[in-house]
């Protein structure tokens, strides 16, 4: 079957003149109406379907400009392109104001005007070919790729591509290369997994790594409390790179944006990721050099992040940097919070270093589990993807971004961890008193394949706290969560597709810090 030709209707009061470049048009598969008034134009808009206007802007009777607004009161989705002789600025933002979709300047010659028509009538049909040729060529690379030996520097590059993959599909969802990118990326996490089990400890005892938790506040807010710079230390709990991907582009128009990645200690859990950022130490360290800011409590373990502010101005005093007159440090878990911190932002502002953690990514991760309708609001990586960039551009937090920029603070902005879902269930065997997370735990005697975690048989190794004798710790691979025999098959369903942290995977560990500097 032949298919259907896109229809563009062509309005200018000297269409004789444009034969040659309507003739251009329909050699290439387009249908041209023509027509040589605004008033036959606004007769057939309504009655036919029609996928593009091409409008003159000076036509005798009835203007482009009044014609554009009642055929965008008939047809408000119908892409009107404006073709006009004046390049006068005012015409233009008054043609913009009146939702024009984009303008040719006369003369224009019949490239041009083809040019546009793709634009508007082809764009999916070109993404879409020349995505599946760039695709294709770009897997067989990174098939090739996960065959030979890599380096953190790799996995981060790789990382980068499939989230970037994930964020084109998201905006050209008919592509239809969803589940094939999905599957690339579970093998990417196959073999990340090995590799940060081969590498890991090594990293810990060794200059030559990649930066980890512990190096964020070091490397990205000393040097701007050395140049004297009024800086904003800020945390987005749970915020993986592609999430960050997706915001960016609403801070450009405030921000000159400078990244750079850095990966999770492990686990990948807030009161040891969180810790080592703000402590500068492993959690081993702080549990030797400050037992006094971590609390040894294994029924609550939130309660090991309540010294942050503590544990950041210690590792300020060992780099020689403590501000005067001090820092601020304030957890942001409510909107109502938030909402009173952008009241009172504009005294915080003068202030050498104000350190901001928000939870709310974290909290819409841990929500997910437990609400059907947000279950229904993010079935899948897009949707959650989409429903995080929402909350930023209307959020407390991206006003009060605004304001600081307005102010010329400089903002280091990163997250503790990334999250992923759990979407395989791994059978583990502990004592009673092993710890409840899914993605790693922590107690005497515990057991699981091999295959589906790592088996850290003494905590020292990995520069983790040893709690009590003989304790071990499990920490799960790829997409892996772990379950109980009892009520095995129950707790495997119940868990499954939840939003999870603590493990190894690419989302968890890879991790954006980004400088945002204010444009003056």
């Amino acid at each position: 079957m032949r298919a259907q030709r896109h229809k563009i209707l062509w309005v200018d009061d000297e269409i004789d003149l444009l034969r040659p470049h309507i003739l251009f048009l329909e050699e290439r598969g387009y249908e041209v109406i023509p027509v040589t008034n605004a008033a036959d134009a606004l007769t057939l808009v309504p009655k036919e379907s029609f996928d593009l206007v091409l409008l003159d802007e000076q036509m005798a009777g009835m203007d482009g400009l009044t014609a554009l607004q009642e055929i965008k009161e008939i047809a408000p989705s119908l892409p009107v392109v404006m073709i006009t002789k004046s390049e006068e600025e005012s015409l233009m933002e008054e043609a913009i104001g009146a939702r024009i979709d984009d303008y040719l300047t006369k003369p224009v010659n019949p490239s041009q005007v083809l040019l546009v028509c793709k634009k508007f009538l082809q764009r999916k049909q070109i993404t879409s070919e020349h995505f599946s040729r760039n695709y294709a060529e770009e897997f067989a690379q990174l098939s090739r790729r996960l065959m030979q030996p890599l380096s953190w520097e790799d996995w981060i590059d790789i990382y980068i591509q499939l989230c970037e993959w994930d964020i084109e599909l998201d905006e050209n969802p008919e592509l239809g290369f969803r589940q094939t990118v999905a599957d690339q990326r579970r093998e990417c996490n196959a073999e990340f997994g090995k590799f940060i089990e081969q590498h890991y400890p090594s990293w810990l005892e060794s200059q030559n790594r990649p930066l980890l938790s512990v190096d964020v506040v070091r490397e990205f807010v000393a040097p701007a409390l050395q140049e004297k710079q009024r800086t904003v230390f800020l945390v987005i709990d749970n915020l993986r790179l592609d999430q960050w991907m997706v915001i960016e582009p609403l801070v450009y128009e405030h921000f000159n944006v400078q990244k750079r990645y850095y990966y999770s200690i492990l686990p990948t859990a807030t009161p040891y990721s969180r810790n080592a950022i703000f402590a500068g130490l492993f959690p081993a360290e702080i549990e030797a050099q400050h037992p006094d800011l971590w609390q040894t409590s294994d029924d609550d373990e939130t309660s090991l992040n309540r010294f942050e502010s503590e544990l950041l101005e210690r590792q300020l005093d060992r780099l020689g940097l403590r501000p005067k007159p001090g820092i601020k440090y304030i957890k942001i878990l409510e909107a109502k919070e938030a909402r009173n911190i952008e009241k009172q932002i504009a005294s915080m502002a003068d202030l050498p270093l104000l350190a901001l953690v928000v939870n709310f990514v974290d909290f819409l991760a841990h929500s997910r589990s437990d609400s059907q309708i947000l279950q229904e609001i993010i079935p899948d990586e897009a949707a959650y993807r989409s429903l995080t960039r929402s909350w930023f551009l209307h959020s407390a937090l991206f006003r009060i971004l605004k304001q600081l920029a307005e102010r010329g603070n400089r903002i280091v902005l990163t997250s503790d961890h990334g999250s992923i879902r759990g979407m395989r269930g791994a059978k583990v065997i502990g004592d009673r008193e092993t710890s409840t997370n899914l993605r790693y735990k922590y107690g005497r005697n515990l057991k699981c394949d091999s295959k589906y975690a790592i088996f850290i048989q003494d905590p020292a190794t990995y520069k983790l706290p040893r709690r009590r004798l003989n304790n071990n710790y499990l920490i799960a691979k790829e997409d892996y969560y772990f379950v109980y025999p009892t009520n095995y098959h129950y707790y495997l369903n119940y868990y499954k597709d939840t939003l999870q942290h603590g493990g190894v995977s690419l989302e968890e560990m890879i991790l954006p810090v980004v400088t945002l500097e204010p444009k003056r």
